[in-house]
Protein backbone atom coordinates (compact mmCIF):
# COMPACT_ATOMS: atom_id res chain seq x y z
CA UNK A 1 0.00 0.00 0.00
CA UNK A 2 1.39 2.97 -1.29
CA UNK A 3 2.37 6.34 1.65
CA UNK A 4 -0.88 8.37 -0.08
CA UNK A 5 -3.39 5.28 0.40
CA UNK A 6 -1.86 4.60 3.97
CA UNK A 7 -1.83 8.09 4.62
CA UNK A 8 -5.94 8.40 4.26
CA UNK A 9 -6.13 5.41 6.21
CA UNK A 10 -4.31 6.42 8.90
CA UNK A 11 -6.10 10.14 9.25
CA UNK A 12 -9.18 8.26 9.45
CA UNK A 13 -8.29 6.03 12.39
CA UNK A 14 -7.10 9.49 13.65
CA UNK A 15 -10.18 10.90 13.46
CA UNK A 16 -11.74 8.09 14.68
CA UNK A 17 -9.95 8.24 18.17
CA UNK A 18 -9.78 11.61 17.86
CA UNK A 19 -14.00 11.90 17.96
CA UNK A 20 -14.48 8.92 19.90
CA UNK A 21 -12.30 9.89 22.41
CA UNK A 22 -13.80 13.71 22.29
CA UNK A 23 -16.84 12.16 22.58
CA UNK A 24 -16.13 10.24 25.62
CA UNK A 25 -13.51 12.66 27.33
CA UNK A 26 -15.81 15.70 26.48
CA UNK A 27 -18.75 15.62 29.28
CA UNK A 28 -16.13 14.26 31.73
CA UNK A 29 -14.21 17.17 31.22
CA UNK A 30 -17.29 19.69 31.79
CA UNK A 31 -18.41 17.31 34.30
CA UNK A 32 -14.83 17.66 36.15
CA UNK A 33 -14.23 21.22 35.09
CA UNK A 34 -17.92 22.19 35.79
CA UNK A 35 -20.12 24.14 32.77
CA UNK A 36 -18.00 27.83 33.79
CA UNK A 37 -14.16 26.44 34.07
CA UNK A 38 -15.11 24.42 30.97
CA UNK A 39 -15.90 27.40 29.22
CA UNK A 40 -13.24 29.73 30.23
CA UNK A 41 -11.15 26.72 29.24
CA UNK A 42 -12.45 27.06 25.52
CA UNK A 43 -12.39 31.13 25.76
CA UNK A 44 -8.65 31.56 26.28
CA UNK A 45 -7.78 28.77 23.99
CA UNK A 46 -10.00 30.51 21.97
CA UNK A 47 -8.38 33.71 22.17
CA UNK A 48 -4.51 32.32 22.15
CA UNK A 49 -5.93 30.81 19.03
CA UNK A 50 -5.42 34.03 17.35
CA UNK A 51 -1.98 33.89 17.63
CA UNK A 52 -1.77 30.77 15.41
CA UNK A 53 -2.33 32.69 12.67
CA UNK A 54 1.32 34.03 12.85
CA UNK A 55 2.14 30.57 11.04
CA UNK A 56 1.81 33.38 8.24
CA UNK A 57 0.73 29.99 6.14
CA UNK A 58 4.24 28.60 6.03
CA UNK A 59 3.71 25.06 7.02
CA UNK A 60 1.36 24.79 4.05
CA UNK A 61 4.16 26.50 1.90
CA UNK A 62 6.88 24.34 3.31
CA UNK A 63 4.82 21.10 1.73
CA UNK A 64 4.30 23.09 -1.47
CA UNK A 65 8.15 24.21 -2.06
CA UNK A 66 9.11 20.45 -0.81
CA UNK A 67 6.92 18.63 -3.32
CA UNK A 68 7.86 21.15 -5.99
CA UNK A 69 11.85 20.76 -5.33
CA UNK A 70 11.37 16.79 -4.95
CA UNK A 71 9.35 16.84 -8.39
CA UNK A 72 12.69 18.52 -10.21
CA UNK A 73 15.22 17.06 -7.77
CA UNK A 74 16.98 20.43 -6.62
CA UNK A 75 18.05 19.32 -3.58
CA UNK A 76 20.19 22.45 -3.00
CA UNK A 77 17.27 24.66 -3.69
CA UNK A 78 15.15 22.61 -0.88
CA UNK A 79 17.71 23.08 1.42
CA UNK A 80 18.35 27.02 1.13
CA UNK A 81 14.39 27.40 0.48
CA UNK A 82 13.86 25.71 4.14
CA UNK A 83 16.61 27.40 5.57
CA UNK A 84 14.99 30.76 4.57
CA UNK A 85 11.52 29.04 6.27
CA UNK A 86 13.26 28.99 9.57
CA UNK A 87 14.67 32.36 9.35
CA UNK A 88 11.17 33.71 8.75
CA UNK A 89 9.83 31.29 11.48
CA UNK A 90 12.39 32.25 14.50
CA UNK A 91 11.26 36.10 13.34
CA UNK A 92 7.50 34.41 13.69
CA UNK A 93 8.30 33.33 17.45
CA UNK A 94 9.76 36.50 18.85
CA UNK A 95 5.97 38.16 17.45
CA UNK A 96 4.14 35.49 19.11
CA UNK A 97 5.85 36.05 22.58
CA UNK A 98 5.45 40.16 22.27
CA UNK A 99 1.91 39.91 21.38
CA UNK A 100 1.41 37.40 24.24
CA UNK A 101 2.90 39.36 26.79
CA UNK A 102 0.74 42.35 25.45
CA UNK A 103 -2.30 40.79 25.50
CA UNK A 104 -1.25 39.11 29.27
CA UNK A 105 -1.19 42.08 30.45
CA UNK A 106 -4.30 43.69 29.53
CA UNK A 107 -6.02 40.58 30.19
CA UNK A 108 -7.86 42.26 33.23
CA UNK A 109 -9.20 45.34 31.02
CA UNK A 110 -11.11 42.68 27.95
CA UNK A 111 -12.95 40.60 30.94
CA UNK A 112 -13.07 42.40 34.00
CA UNK A 113 -16.76 42.45 33.61
CA UNK A 114 -17.22 38.50 32.71
CA UNK A 115 -14.74 36.69 34.44
CA UNK A 116 -14.56 36.78 38.62
CA UNK A 117 -10.95 37.41 40.66
CA UNK A 118 -10.50 33.50 40.62
CA UNK A 119 -11.39 33.19 36.98
CA UNK A 120 -9.02 36.04 35.77
CA UNK A 121 -6.10 34.26 37.75
CA UNK A 122 -6.63 31.24 36.10
CA UNK A 123 -6.98 32.66 32.69
CA UNK A 124 -3.70 34.35 32.83
CA UNK A 125 -1.62 31.12 34.09
CA UNK A 126 -3.54 29.50 31.38
CA UNK A 127 -2.82 32.26 28.73
CA UNK A 128 1.19 32.07 29.81
CA UNK A 129 1.69 27.86 29.26
CA UNK A 130 -0.17 28.29 25.78
CA UNK A 131 1.89 31.54 24.36
CA UNK A 132 5.10 29.09 25.30
CA UNK A 133 3.29 26.18 23.87
CA UNK A 134 2.71 28.22 20.35
CA UNK A 135 6.19 30.10 20.62
CA UNK A 136 7.49 26.28 20.12
CA UNK A 137 5.01 24.35 18.47
CA UNK A 138 4.56 27.12 15.22
CA UNK A 139 8.66 26.48 14.06
CA UNK A 140 7.87 22.87 15.40
CA UNK A 141 4.99 22.31 12.60
CA UNK A 142 7.41 23.06 9.87
CA UNK A 143 8.64 19.43 10.31
CA UNK A 144 5.15 18.21 9.88
CA UNK A 145 5.13 20.11 6.23
CA UNK A 146 8.42 18.79 5.03
CA UNK A 147 7.24 14.74 5.72
CA UNK A 148 4.01 15.99 4.12
CA UNK A 149 5.98 17.48 0.85
CA UNK A 150 7.58 14.20 0.91
CA UNK A 151 4.75 12.29 1.13
CA UNK A 152 5.98 10.63 4.51
CA UNK A 153 2.45 10.45 6.29
CA UNK A 154 2.62 7.15 8.15
CA UNK A 155 5.12 7.45 11.31
CA UNK A 156 3.90 11.45 11.69
CA UNK A 157 0.46 10.09 11.91
CA UNK A 158 1.28 6.91 13.70
CA UNK A 159 2.59 9.52 16.33
CA UNK A 160 -0.06 11.52 16.53
CA UNK A 161 -2.24 8.08 17.11
CA UNK A 162 -0.15 7.16 19.78
CA UNK A 163 0.11 11.31 20.85
CA UNK A 164 -3.99 11.11 21.24
CA UNK A 165 -3.94 7.91 23.74
CA UNK A 166 -1.79 8.88 26.42
CA UNK A 167 -3.02 12.82 26.06
CA UNK A 168 -6.40 11.21 27.04
CA UNK A 169 -4.97 8.78 29.26
CA UNK A 170 -3.24 11.06 31.48
CA UNK A 171 -6.05 13.87 31.06
CA UNK A 172 -8.27 11.31 33.00
CA UNK A 173 -6.18 10.61 35.38
CA UNK A 174 -5.39 14.41 36.34
CA UNK A 175 -9.07 15.02 36.54
CA UNK A 176 -9.92 12.38 38.61
CA UNK A 177 -6.89 13.40 41.05
CA UNK A 178 -8.88 16.74 41.22
CA UNK A 179 -6.30 18.72 38.14
CA UNK A 180 -8.15 21.60 36.20
CA UNK A 181 -8.11 23.58 33.18
CA UNK A 182 -3.87 24.92 33.88
CA UNK A 183 -3.25 21.12 34.14
CA UNK A 184 -5.12 20.41 30.47
CA UNK A 185 -3.14 23.11 28.99
CA UNK A 186 0.23 21.32 30.44
CA UNK A 187 -0.12 18.45 29.24
CA UNK A 188 -1.10 19.30 25.93
CA UNK A 189 2.33 21.64 25.75
CA UNK A 190 4.08 18.64 26.96
CA UNK A 191 2.09 16.42 23.87
CA UNK A 192 3.25 19.05 21.52
CA UNK A 193 7.06 19.23 22.33
CA UNK A 194 6.94 15.32 22.04
CA UNK A 195 5.82 15.40 18.56
CA UNK A 196 8.15 18.00 17.20
CA UNK A 197 11.29 15.67 18.72
CA UNK A 198 9.27 12.92 16.21
CA UNK A 199 8.81 14.62 13.49
CA UNK A 200 12.25 15.97 13.72
CA UNK A 201 13.95 13.02 13.97
CA UNK A 202 11.79 11.40 11.11
CA UNK A 203 12.71 14.46 9.10
CA UNK A 204 16.72 14.23 9.93
CA UNK A 205 17.17 10.43 10.31
CA UNK A 206 15.20 8.90 7.85
CA UNK A 207 14.28 11.71 4.95
CA UNK A 208 17.76 12.85 5.18
CA UNK A 209 16.46 16.44 5.40
CA UNK A 210 19.61 19.30 5.45
CA UNK A 211 18.83 22.62 6.46
CA UNK A 212 21.65 24.75 4.74
CA UNK A 213 21.79 28.27 3.40
CA UNK A 214 23.53 28.66 0.51
CA UNK A 215 22.85 32.04 -0.17
CA UNK A 216 20.76 34.67 1.23
CA UNK A 217 18.36 35.26 -2.01
CA UNK A 218 15.95 38.44 -0.94
CA UNK A 219 13.87 37.32 -4.23
CA UNK A 220 13.07 33.70 -2.65
CA UNK A 221 12.69 35.44 0.64
CA UNK A 222 9.69 37.51 -1.25
CA UNK A 223 8.36 34.88 -3.17
CA UNK A 224 7.73 32.39 0.24
CA UNK A 225 6.18 35.18 1.76
CA UNK A 226 4.00 36.08 -1.53
CA UNK A 227 2.81 32.46 -1.63
CA UNK A 228 2.17 32.28 2.38
CA UNK A 229 0.61 35.17 2.88
CA UNK A 230 -2.71 34.23 1.17
CA UNK A 231 -2.32 30.96 3.48
CA UNK A 232 -2.09 33.43 6.30
CA UNK A 233 -5.66 34.92 4.65
CA UNK A 234 -6.97 31.94 5.52
CA UNK A 235 -5.73 30.89 8.56
CA UNK A 236 -7.18 34.27 9.78
CA UNK A 237 -10.60 33.30 7.88
CA UNK A 238 -10.56 29.84 9.76
CA UNK A 239 -10.26 31.86 13.34
CA UNK A 240 -12.83 34.23 12.38
CA UNK A 241 -14.80 31.91 11.28
CA UNK A 242 -14.87 30.08 14.47
CA UNK A 243 -13.44 31.74 16.91
CA UNK A 244 -14.86 34.91 16.77
CA UNK A 245 -17.83 33.53 18.00
CA UNK A 246 -16.12 32.55 21.54
CA UNK A 247 -14.35 35.91 21.67
CA UNK A 248 -17.77 37.74 21.37
CA UNK A 249 -20.26 36.24 23.26
CA UNK A 250 -17.66 35.52 26.69
CA UNK A 251 -17.10 39.53 26.21
CA UNK A 252 -21.25 40.19 25.83
CA UNK A 253 -22.43 36.91 27.84
CA UNK A 254 -21.52 34.43 30.82
CA UNK A 255 -18.70 31.31 29.89
CA UNK A 256 -21.78 29.45 30.16
CA UNK A 257 -23.06 30.68 27.29
CA UNK A 258 -19.81 29.96 25.75
CA UNK A 259 -19.50 26.97 26.65
CA UNK A 260 -22.49 25.84 24.59
CA UNK A 261 -21.05 27.00 21.69
CA UNK A 262 -18.10 25.77 22.51
CA UNK A 263 -19.70 22.48 21.99
CA UNK A 264 -21.07 23.13 18.67
CA UNK A 265 -17.71 24.52 17.21
CA UNK A 266 -16.18 21.17 18.51
CA UNK A 267 -18.63 18.83 16.75
CA UNK A 268 -18.60 20.90 13.75
CA UNK A 269 -14.90 20.52 13.63
CA UNK A 270 -15.02 17.12 13.96
CA UNK A 271 -17.47 17.12 10.97
CA UNK A 272 -14.87 18.35 8.94
CA UNK A 273 -11.94 16.22 10.19
CA UNK A 274 -13.92 13.60 8.16
CA UNK A 275 -12.89 15.17 4.67
CA UNK A 276 -9.31 16.93 6.09
CA UNK A 277 -8.22 13.20 5.88
CA UNK A 278 -8.72 12.73 2.61
CA UNK A 279 -7.63 16.48 1.11
CA UNK A 280 -4.99 16.72 3.60
CA UNK A 281 -3.04 14.42 1.75
CA UNK A 282 -3.45 15.50 -1.66
CA UNK A 283 -1.97 18.65 -2.05
CA UNK A 284 1.49 17.21 -2.91
CA UNK A 285 -0.47 15.45 -5.70
CA UNK A 286 -1.95 18.73 -6.88
CA UNK A 287 1.29 20.13 -6.75
CA UNK A 288 2.56 17.35 -8.61
CA UNK A 289 0.00 17.64 -11.55
CA UNK A 290 -0.06 21.05 -11.82
CA UNK A 291 4.43 21.16 -12.67
CA UNK A 292 3.43 18.08 -14.91
CA UNK A 293 1.34 20.77 -17.04
CA UNK A 294 -2.23 18.51 -15.90
CA UNK A 295 -5.30 19.43 -18.16
CA UNK A 296 -8.35 20.97 -17.10
CA UNK A 297 -9.96 17.73 -17.89
CA UNK A 298 -7.57 15.90 -15.78
CA UNK A 299 -7.59 18.06 -12.66
CA UNK A 300 -11.43 18.15 -12.73
CA UNK A 301 -11.40 13.91 -12.89
CA UNK A 302 -9.04 13.90 -10.06
CA UNK A 303 -11.43 16.64 -8.30
CA UNK A 304 -14.38 14.98 -8.55
CA UNK A 305 -13.48 11.45 -7.79
CA UNK A 306 -11.91 13.15 -4.46
CA UNK A 307 -15.32 15.02 -4.11
CA UNK A 308 -17.54 12.38 -4.46
CA UNK A 309 -15.64 10.23 -1.89
CA UNK A 310 -15.92 13.36 0.60
CA UNK A 311 -19.66 13.49 0.33
CA UNK A 312 -20.55 10.06 0.38
CA UNK A 313 -18.53 10.46 4.28
CA UNK A 314 -20.07 13.72 4.98
CA UNK A 315 -23.80 13.29 3.88
CA UNK A 316 -23.91 10.01 5.45
CA UNK A 317 -22.57 11.73 8.95
CA UNK A 318 -24.94 14.93 7.96
CA UNK A 319 -28.01 12.86 7.55
CA UNK A 320 -27.19 10.66 10.80
CA UNK A 321 -27.00 13.39 13.28
CA UNK A 322 -30.24 15.27 11.86
CA UNK A 323 -31.80 12.27 12.63
CA UNK A 324 -30.04 11.39 16.12
CA UNK A 325 -28.41 14.08 17.23
CA UNK A 326 -31.04 15.14 19.86
CA UNK A 327 -30.86 12.42 21.41
CA UNK A 328 -26.98 12.14 21.29
CA UNK A 329 -26.41 15.19 22.58
CA UNK A 330 -28.85 14.92 25.46
CA UNK A 331 -27.36 11.32 26.36
CA UNK A 332 -23.70 12.91 26.04
CA UNK A 333 -23.57 15.97 27.77
CA UNK A 334 -27.36 16.35 29.38
CA UNK A 335 -30.33 18.95 28.84
CA UNK A 336 -28.64 22.02 29.43
CA UNK A 337 -26.99 21.78 26.33
CA UNK A 338 -29.88 20.64 23.94
CA UNK A 339 -29.46 23.73 21.73
CA UNK A 340 -26.43 22.85 20.53
CA UNK A 341 -28.35 20.79 18.20
CA UNK A 342 -29.66 23.19 15.74
CA UNK A 343 -26.46 25.00 15.95
CA UNK A 344 -24.29 21.99 14.87
CA UNK A 345 -26.73 21.51 11.87
CA UNK A 346 -26.66 25.21 10.48
CA UNK A 347 -22.98 24.21 10.49
CA UNK A 348 -22.99 21.38 8.84
CA UNK A 349 -25.22 22.79 6.36
CA UNK A 350 -22.78 25.41 5.72
CA UNK A 351 -19.56 23.23 5.49
CA UNK A 352 -20.60 20.18 3.38
CA UNK A 353 -19.88 22.05 0.07
CA UNK A 354 -17.00 23.87 1.25
CA UNK A 355 -15.27 20.22 2.43
CA UNK A 356 -16.00 18.45 -0.46
CA UNK A 357 -14.46 20.80 -2.71
CA UNK A 358 -11.05 21.34 -0.59
CA UNK A 359 -9.06 19.40 -3.86
CA UNK A 360 -10.22 22.80 -5.60
CA UNK A 361 -8.40 24.87 -3.07
CA UNK A 362 -5.58 22.23 -3.41
CA UNK A 363 -5.13 23.20 -7.38
CA UNK A 364 -5.32 27.08 -6.33
CA UNK A 365 -2.05 26.60 -4.04
CA UNK A 366 -0.09 24.69 -6.31
CA UNK A 367 -1.31 27.36 -9.29
CA UNK A 368 -0.06 30.04 -6.84
CA UNK A 369 -3.71 31.61 -7.88
CA UNK A 370 -4.99 31.99 -4.06
CA UNK A 371 -5.50 36.12 -4.37
CA UNK A 372 -8.99 36.13 -5.18
CA UNK A 373 -9.95 33.77 -3.25
CA UNK A 374 -8.21 35.04 -0.06
CA UNK A 375 -9.52 38.55 -0.47
CA UNK A 376 -13.41 37.19 -1.03
CA UNK A 377 -13.14 34.57 1.77
CA UNK A 378 -11.54 37.68 4.26
CA UNK A 379 -14.43 40.29 3.32
CA UNK A 380 -17.17 37.69 3.67
CA UNK A 381 -15.96 35.90 6.66
CA UNK A 382 -15.69 39.41 8.57
CA UNK A 383 -18.79 40.35 6.86
CA UNK A 384 -20.44 37.07 8.55
CA UNK A 385 -18.33 38.05 12.18
CA UNK A 386 -20.19 41.13 12.21
CA UNK A 387 -23.73 40.01 10.93
CA UNK A 388 -23.27 37.16 13.56
CA UNK A 389 -22.35 39.48 16.32
CA UNK A 390 -25.38 41.80 15.65
CA UNK A 391 -27.73 38.61 15.67
CA UNK A 392 -26.02 37.61 18.59
CA UNK A 393 -27.42 40.40 21.07
CA UNK A 394 -30.56 38.56 20.57
CA UNK A 395 -30.24 35.18 19.38
CA UNK A 396 -26.72 34.64 21.76
CA UNK A 397 -24.51 31.93 19.77
CA UNK A 398 -27.32 30.72 17.16
CA UNK A 399 -26.79 33.83 15.64
CA UNK A 400 -23.48 33.89 15.57
CA UNK A 401 -23.70 30.63 14.02
CA UNK A 402 -26.53 32.02 11.26
CA UNK A 403 -24.23 34.80 10.26
CA UNK A 404 -20.96 32.65 9.89
CA UNK A 405 -22.96 30.39 8.07
CA UNK A 406 -24.77 32.58 5.61
CA UNK A 407 -21.54 34.45 4.15
CA UNK A 408 -20.30 31.14 3.81
CA UNK A 409 -22.72 30.04 1.42
CA UNK A 410 -21.92 33.77 -0.32
CA UNK A 411 -18.29 32.22 -0.82
CA UNK A 412 -19.46 28.80 -2.23
CA UNK A 413 -21.40 30.63 -4.64
CA UNK A 414 -18.59 33.03 -5.86
CA UNK A 415 -16.20 30.34 -5.88
CA UNK A 416 -17.99 28.17 -8.68
CA UNK A 417 -17.74 30.92 -10.85
CA UNK A 418 -14.00 31.42 -9.92
CA UNK A 419 -13.24 27.37 -10.60
CA UNK A 420 -15.07 27.83 -13.94
CA UNK A 421 -13.84 30.54 -15.43
CA UNK A 422 -10.62 31.06 -14.21
CA UNK A 423 -8.96 27.52 -13.32
CA UNK A 424 -11.01 25.99 -16.22
CA UNK A 425 -12.16 23.33 -13.97
CA UNK A 426 -15.56 21.93 -15.57
CA UNK A 427 -18.20 23.01 -12.12
CA UNK A 428 -20.93 22.16 -14.54
CA UNK A 429 -19.90 18.65 -15.10
CA UNK A 430 -18.49 18.61 -11.48
CA UNK A 431 -22.25 19.26 -10.32
CA UNK A 432 -23.90 16.53 -12.06
CA UNK A 433 -21.57 13.75 -10.91
CA UNK A 434 -22.50 14.84 -7.24
CA UNK A 435 -25.64 15.60 -7.67
CA UNK A 436 -27.07 12.05 -7.08
CA UNK A 437 -25.28 11.46 -3.99
CA UNK A 438 -27.24 14.35 -2.57
CA UNK A 439 -30.83 13.24 -4.18
CA UNK A 440 -29.52 10.01 -2.72
CA UNK A 441 -28.74 11.15 0.75
CA UNK A 442 -32.10 13.08 1.08
CA UNK A 443 -33.91 9.71 0.00
CA UNK A 444 -32.66 7.94 2.68
CA UNK A 445 -33.07 10.03 5.60
CA UNK A 446 -36.47 10.41 4.68
CA UNK A 447 -37.75 6.70 4.49
CA UNK A 448 -35.25 6.32 7.61
CA UNK A 449 -37.02 9.02 9.32
CA UNK A 450 -41.13 7.42 8.22
CA UNK A 451 -39.51 4.21 9.02
CA UNK A 452 -38.31 5.26 13.01
CA UNK A 453 -40.70 8.27 13.52
CA UNK A 454 -42.68 6.30 16.70
CA UNK A 455 -39.38 5.05 18.14
CA UNK A 456 -39.52 7.11 21.75
CA UNK A 457 -36.88 9.67 22.09
CA UNK A 458 -33.25 10.17 24.12
CA UNK A 459 -32.83 6.72 24.67
CA UNK A 460 -29.65 4.69 23.78
CA UNK A 461 -31.49 1.33 22.74
CA UNK A 462 -33.70 3.51 20.17
CA UNK A 463 -30.74 6.18 18.97
CA UNK A 464 -28.81 2.78 18.24
CA UNK A 465 -31.66 0.96 16.29
CA UNK A 466 -32.05 4.26 14.33
CA UNK A 467 -28.65 4.33 13.15
CA UNK A 468 -28.63 0.75 12.46
CA UNK A 469 -31.57 1.49 9.88
CA UNK A 470 -30.00 4.34 8.53
CA UNK A 471 -26.70 2.95 8.09
CA UNK A 472 -28.21 -0.23 6.26
CA UNK A 473 -30.33 1.56 4.09
CA UNK A 474 -27.11 3.63 3.49
CA UNK A 475 -24.92 1.15 2.62
CA UNK A 476 -27.39 -0.47 0.19
CA UNK A 477 -28.84 1.80 -1.91
CA UNK A 478 -25.62 4.19 -2.42
CA UNK A 479 -24.33 0.82 -4.34
CA UNK A 480 -26.34 1.72 -7.29
CA UNK A 481 -25.19 5.00 -7.54
CA UNK A 482 -21.34 4.55 -6.89
CA UNK A 483 -18.95 4.62 -9.93
CA UNK A 484 -16.55 1.85 -10.79
CA UNK A 485 -14.20 3.53 -9.39
CA UNK A 486 -15.85 3.84 -6.60
CA UNK A 487 -16.78 0.02 -6.05
CA UNK A 488 -13.29 -0.78 -6.54
CA UNK A 489 -12.57 0.77 -3.67
CA UNK A 490 -14.63 -0.71 -2.01
CA UNK A 491 -14.03 -4.24 -3.05
CA UNK A 492 -10.42 -3.58 -1.93
CA UNK A 493 -11.43 -2.19 1.08
CA UNK A 494 -13.21 -5.61 1.94
CA UNK A 495 -9.86 -7.18 1.30
CA UNK A 496 -8.09 -5.49 3.22
CA UNK A 497 -10.48 -5.76 5.99
CA UNK A 498 -11.12 -9.83 5.81
CA UNK A 499 -6.89 -10.24 5.88
CA UNK A 500 -7.54 -8.06 9.33
CA UNK A 501 -9.38 -11.51 10.49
Amino acid sequence: MSQLKKGVALSYVIIFLTNVIGLVLTPFIIKSLGKSEYGLYTMIGALVGYLTILDFGLNSTIVRFVAKYRVEKDKKGEENFLAHSFLIYGFIALIVICIGLLVYFNLDTLYSDTLTFDQLKQAKIMFLVLIFNLAITLPGGAFTGICSGYEEFVLPRIANIVRYILRSLIVVGLLMLGGDAVGIVVVDTIMNLLIIAINMAIAFKKLNIKIKLHQFEKQLLKLIVGYSVWIFVFAIVHQLRWQAGQLVLGLTFSTSVVAIYAVAVTLGNYYGAFSSAIASVFLPRATQMVTANASPKELTDMFIKISRIILIVLLYIFGGFILVGKDFIYLWVGNEFIEVYIYVIIIMFGLTLILSQGFANNILEAKNKLKFRGYLILFLTIGGVIFGSFLSHKHKGLGMIIGTVVFMLFERVIMTWYYHSKIKLEMIRYYKEIAPIFILSLIIFVITNYLTQYLPNYSLKYLFIRVIVYSFLYTVLLWFILTSYEKILVYNLNVKIKKLF
